[in-house]
């Protein structure tokens, strides 16, 4: 079902133009086991606007200029790198809101990289890490 509405999509993407990725916006596909619990995260502690869908196993998001498929899968939660980054002006004023509808933080140690609080600095870089219920990981990164 999702290829399906995948290649739907991207089909549609590419008689927009000239057949060039480069100009048209990226969306981000995040597999999920299920869709009441993920809505509920996505909505009220990330914040993201649910867009109408027409499809019965798939949540689509406003996310600034572009938007997040949210779907169902059975590969769910398998994915051990970051699936989604927001870019924000300032990091740790998000780490606090989300950290105040009880998101935890994720820690990860690496070289050169110190930590203020849930925040992981790399020079005048700020990042920081969480999952979903289904353990995505996702991000929020310094402009």
């Amino acid at each position: 079902m999702l290829a399906e509405y995948s290649a739907f999509r991207l089909s549609s993407i590419l008689e927009q133009g000239d057949g060039m990725l480069g100009s048209s916006d990226a969306m981000a596909t995040i597999a999920v086991k299920d869709l009441t619990t993920a809505g509920e995260f996505y909505e009220s502690k990330v914040g993201l606007k649910n867009l109408e869908s027409e499809e019965g196993q798939v949540l689509v998001y406003q996310s600034g200029n572009s938007k997040v498929l949210v779907y169902v899968s059975q590969f769910a939660g398998t994915n051990k790198a970051t699936a989604a980054t927001w870019v924000v002006d300032d990091v740790d004023d998000e780490v606090r809101a989300l950290k105040g509808k009880g998101v935890a933080f994720e820690h990860y140690d690496m070289p050169d990289v110190r930590h203020e609080g849930d925040v992981h600095v790399f020079g005048e870089h700020r990042n920081a890490w969480f999952k979903d219920p289904d353990g995505n990981i996702l991000s929020i990164a310094s402009k």
